[in-house]
């Protein structure tokens, strides 16, 4: 789906691509952008791959990359337009700040990278340091990045990310998914998301198991 550049007051059009797999956040998104001076949407892609194929044909100044896909990976569709030359710039644009989205994303060429619950004015100003060739990253993945650097983790403490450990300490603790909402900021679903990476990650089928096997392995302190 494509639609032709149209001015803007100032004169000065920040053309983007909406690479997501949801209908509903593509048109969130570009009803977003299209009611903001400044910006133009030029297409929606679904997938990577389809992303990458109008990136070539469009070639928009910014794309807003969402990383997990059902058709083709965000991460995957960076590293094919790093490699191909591509001028956009890559703003990932997703619910997922844990160290195993982060990374990939950003060692595979992204410009940036935000959570879908970033204030639209925030969004709006990261789109224009993309196109502007500026690194923007949201300040909880700048932290982690930081982290990642400086203070390498063991491996056993990779199998988790810093806020999937926070996570588990507070179920530890017997926490409630609403109570481990409110201490971290974040919303019930992100708290179930993190739990189900937790059991994958630690071969566990509930809460009181993935206590059990993050006290085994250490990742949970004795007391």
């Amino acid at each position: 789906m494509t639609d032709a550049p149209s001015e803007s007051p100032t004169g000065a059009v920040i053309t983007l691509l909406i690479v997501d797999d949801h209908p509903v956040v593509r048109d969130g998104l570009r009803g977003m952008f299209e009611s903001e001076p400044g910006f133009t949407v030029l297409g929606e892609a679904s997938d990577g791959p389809e992303g990458v194929t109008l990136t070539g044909s469009l070639d928009p100044d910014v794309v807003l990359m969402d990383l997990r896909m059902p058709g083709g990976s965000g991460v995957d569709a960076i590293r094919a337009l790093t490699r191909g030359g591509a001028r956009a710039k890559v703003l990932v644009l997703t619910t997922y700040d844990t160290d195993s989205d982060t990374l990939p994303a950003i060692e595979a060429g992204a410009t940036g990278y935000l959570l879908k619950d970033a204030p639209r004015e925030e969004l709006f100003a990261a789109v224009r340091s993309a196109a502007a060739g500026r690194t923007v990253l949201s300040p909880a993945v700048a932290s982690r990045l930081v982290t990642a650097v400086r203070s390498p983790q063991t491996p056993v403490e990779q199998a988790l990310s810093s806020r999937e450990r926070e996570v588990l300490a507070l179920v530890a603790k017997g926490t409630s998914n609403r109570e481990i909402a409110r201490l971290l900021f974040i919303s019930e679903a992100t708290v179930k998301t993190h739990l189900t990476h937790i059991y994958g990650k630690l071969g566990a089928s509930d809460r009181a198991s993935a206590v059990a096997v993050g006290y085994d392995r250490g990742i949970l302190g004795a007391g």
